[in-house]
């Protein structure tokens, strides 16, 4: 019963409206889940590594600062020059539109009656929903982006994209630092440091692979799970590189 109230509140026409309208902004909060899985795993795989070398908390803090701000910077661009680059295309290709439905209409509005009888409209259903589309250029254009092109309407903003991921990538991916901070302040406070560490970042694992359950089909404790083990593999196999390379260490 208590499924039903939800879906019948979740397709009111007021729920709908917002939904659609709130789309778009959904794709921040997707750039900001996976930036702060990456960062939770890439600067605990580096906490991991030195600490597994014998290093001191100051050169883990120096270290996973540095892999903060320059991976975080790095995967913010890349998002920011890849939403940046999908932008560009669509607008090419919505500027391409209107040019051929400026030259050739009618080869145009043929193709929007083939859109929409290959969806099964047919005799005069069909040429009222052609006509009623290509009444409207802007309308006849997105139509033709969102069923050519595969592109629906609006783009997400490039700059807000990256800041999302490079937000998300330094709050949680300083979450393994954390501990270690504590330390340099006080070594008496915790005695090690990476224990707390491990602790507070497969917290970290678990929430922000639950939170990534709402962009896939995969239940959210399975999810938080799946990431948690993916970034213990990680720690795993970088504090075994740091057990490995702990002679070279010493000898600095």
């Amino acid at each position: 019963m208590t499924h039903h109230t939800d879906y019948e509140a979740e397709h009111t026409p007021e729920a709908i409206r917002k939904r659609i309208n709130a789309k778009y902004s959904q794709g921040y909060l997707k750039d900001s889940t996976y930036g702060a899985i990456d960062g939770a795993v890439t600067t605990f795989a580096v906490v991991s590594s030195v600490t597994g070398a014998g290093l001191s908390s100051g050169i883990v803090i120096i270290l996973g600062i540095a892999n903060l701000l320059a991976d975080g910077f790095s995967m913010a661009a890349g998002n920011f020059i890849g939403t940046r680059a999908e932008n560009q295309s669509e607008r090419k290709s919505r500027r391409e539109e209107k040019e051929e439905i400026e030259l050739h209409p009618e080869g145009e509005k043929e193709e929007i009656r083939q859109i929409y009888a290959s969806k099964g409209f047919e005799g005069e259903t069909l040429e009222k929903v052609v006509e009623v589309i290509t009444a409207n250029k802007e309308r006849w254009v997105d139509t033709m982006m969102q069923e050519e092109h595969g592109v629906a309407q609006g783009n997400p903003s490039a700059i807000k994209a990256g800041l999302a991921t490079f937000t998300s990538f330094l709050v949680v991916g300083g979450i393994p630092l954390v501990a270690y901070v504590i330390d340099l302040i006080d070594p008496a406070i915790l005695g090690s440091p990476f224990g707390p560490s491990c602790f507070l970042t497969g917290i970290a694992f678990f929430v922000v692979g639950a939170l990534k359950s709402r962009y896939v089909e995969q239940h959210w404790a399975l999810s938080g799970a799946e990431t948690l083990g993916i970034g213990t593999l990680a720690a795993i196999v970088a504090y075994g590189i740091g057990l490995l390379l702990r002679p070279f260490a010493e000898g600095l």
